[in-house]
């Protein structure tokens, strides 16, 4: 049977227009202990930013969710008609992960790739959330190609033109997938993501439980040019993998053999709770039809990265959001979002 590659699908860049972003509305106290009431506002501002520009597809477990949630988007304003509900039950709402892949080709089809999932190496509960590409295909009548291997979203990121970029401290980590060595795995994702240059760095930043997802560190932002998250305090935890990764970085290359534009992004102050240094990044953006969508965290460096990232994204709306209740989750606007591509 041939390859998603083989049959000409790939994964578009994040900024190619969607038909929609799907989202699995939060719902797990767990993952935000004590505080999940804390996190709405910011996260229903995201859906209604969302809607301004494109459809918004969100997975919510049950009726009694869809009304509280319709009605508090409504008391924002939002754009009701380009919001549709999914009683499709997760077990968390990390859509970029559990979420489907879609890629699509020059004929205007489009496919779903089904990655597993294990909850970032079996940390937690996943066997909801790992239903959901299947469920999401089936809705969309989309044909589902299983990969085989567990992946996630966050571990991966595209410029739409044959170069993908992740880290070996996720990819290569024993939790996933320890019957592949990394070449082996390299395949996996030509095949599937219908890439052909894999740009690997290394360890991820303080406080991330996913093992070093590359959207809270480096993301595309044009087809030549690429941010990477840098801490100037050299006394951080950060500093030193984002050097060594920001190093890598200046000596790799396209699929096309031409180095890339690397434009640096500061990192917020550190953000601490009960004690718990939290994975906050202003790389954990999202590109939406009409804006890019920043977490901020009401330090003096938000206003820096925001316009850094308008500098880049000059065709859209670069809005920041505040995550700084949300982070406690230990993700962001990117973690909990997974766009679909129009054909």
């Amino acid at each position: 049977m041939q390859t998603p590659k083989e049959r000409g699908f790939f994964f578009p860049a994040e900024w190619h227009k969607h038909d929609s972003t799907w989202l699995s509305y939060p719902h797990n106290e767990a993952s935000f202990p004590d505080k999940i009431h804390t996190i709405f506002p910011s996260y229903n501002l995201f859906i209604h930013e969302l809607a301004k520009g494109e459809r918004v597809n969100i997975n919510v477990p049950n009726e009694k969710m869809k009304l509280r949630v319709e009605n508090e988007l409504a008391k924002l304003n939002t754009n009701m008609s380009n919001i549709c509900f999914h009683f499709f039950e997760t077990n968390d709402a990390w859509c970029r992960d559990h979420g489907p892949a879609f890629l699509i080709n020059g004929k205007g089809e489009r496919i779903v790739v089904d990655w597993e999932y294990n909850a970032w190496g079996g940390k937690y509960p996943a066997d909801k959330d790992n239903l959901i590409p299947e469920k999401i295909a089936s809705y969309l009548d989309l044909e589902l190609v299983k990969a085989g291997i567990v992946m996630e979203g966050g571990s991966v990121d595209f410029n739409g033109k044959g170069s993908l970029i992740t880290t070996t401290s996720c990819l290569l980590n024993k939790n996933r997938n320890p019957h592949l060595n990394q070449q082996q795995i390299e395949t996996k994702l030509c095949d599937y993501y219908g890439v052909e240059n894999i740009i690997w760095l290394e360890a991820g930043i303080d406080g991330d439980d996913t093992d070093g997802h590359i959207d809270d560190m480096v993301r595309f932002v044009r087809e030549d040019s690429i941010i990477a998250a840098v801490e100037s305090n050299r006394r951080d935890a950060n500093y030193e993998p984002l050097q060594r990764n920001l190093k890598l970085l200046k000596q790799c290359r396209l699929q096309d053999g031409k180095q890339p534009t690397i434009i640096e992004l500061p990192m917020p102050s550190a953000v601490v709770w009960q004690d718990q240094r939290l994975p906050a990044s202003y790389a954990n953006f999202y590109i939406s039809n009409n804006a890019v969508i920043v977490p901020t965290y009401r330090c003096s460096p938000d206003n820096k990265a925001v316009y850094i990232l308008e500098e880049c994204f000059k065709d859209r709306q670069v809005l920041g959001i505040d995550s700084t209740e949300i982070i406690w989750g230990l993700g962001s606007f990117h973690c909990l979002s997974q766009q679909e591509p129009s054909a």
